[in-house]
């Protein structure tokens, strides 16, 4: 099995503090992204991405 790769803080902020937030927020982001609307924006956002990255791959 392949390790777990070790996250580097170099925010100034505690882990225990970012790892406190991450829980408060998760829950939510899971919720808006099971939604309707939130699976909407996602798709939005691919396609963007996808039209992003193919404009830089090809060559001008």
């Amino acid at each position: 099995m392949g390790r777990k790769k070790k996250l580097i803080n170099n925010s100034g902020i505690p882990d225990h503090e970012i790892e406190k937030i991450a829980r408060c927020l998760l829950p939510e982001l899971q919720a808006f992204y099971e939604s309707e609307e939130g699976q909407k924006e996602f798709v939005e956002w691919k396609k963007k991405r996808d039209a992003e990255q193919s404009r830089k791959a090809t060559p001008a």
